[in-house]
């Protein structure tokens, strides 16, 4: 099976993004349906030694633009500083990411097929080739923290299932 880089990263985190979207606005809903403050999850942990509802979400920014950013100058490090965003800005990270991943193009995308990419903290530097980057660093992050800001709201109760998750499927036309 061979499928190209584009459809491997963009097309999955655009599942995903527009999934995670979904889900946002449903917790929202569900906040004041249930006269919940939506700034409460903001800081919301699963489990006091984890990162936040806030962290989660934005990290799923980083390990989608930053990762295709990464792809294309062959460079990536850790996010810098991390603004405290409200809900809503949380929101519009999430918008503003969907939009930068749409204006990409399979052939800016899969010209970067084999392409070094290098991870650096401080002086340690890991190569990776764009492929290994992105199926072995870059989407398994995205997905763990998608996944635990849909658990953070599920914690919340806000009435979510699988298909929130999974977002649309991509069929056979």
């Amino acid at each position: 099976m061979a499928i190209s880089l584009y459809d491997g990263s963009v097309n999955s985190y655009l599942q995903t993004l527009d999934a995670v979207n979904g889900f946002l606005d449903r917790g929202l809903s569900h906040c004041r349906n249930n006269n919940i403050n939506p700034e409460e999850i903001v800081e919301t942990r699963l489990f006091p030694d984890m990162r936040p509802f806030r962290f989660q979400i934005q990290s799923v920014v980083h390990h989608s633009v930053n990762a295709i950013e990464a792809i294309k100058s062959g460079l990536i490090g850790l996010p810098g500083e991390r603004p405290l965003h409200d809900y809503a800005g949380l929101q519009g990270l999430i918008n503003d990411a969907r939009s930068a991943l749409r204006k990409l193009t399979p052939e800016e995308i899969n010209a970067r097929e084999g392409a070094d990419v290098i991870f650096k903290v401080g002086d340690s530097e890991r190569l990776f080739t764009a492929e290994g980057f992105l199926m072995s660093f870059s989407l398994p992050n995205f997905h763990f923290h998608a996944t635990t800001a849909y658990d953070i709201l599920r914690m919340k109760g806000a009435p979510l299932g699988k298909r929130d998750y999974m977002g649309a499927l991509r069929l056979k036309a």
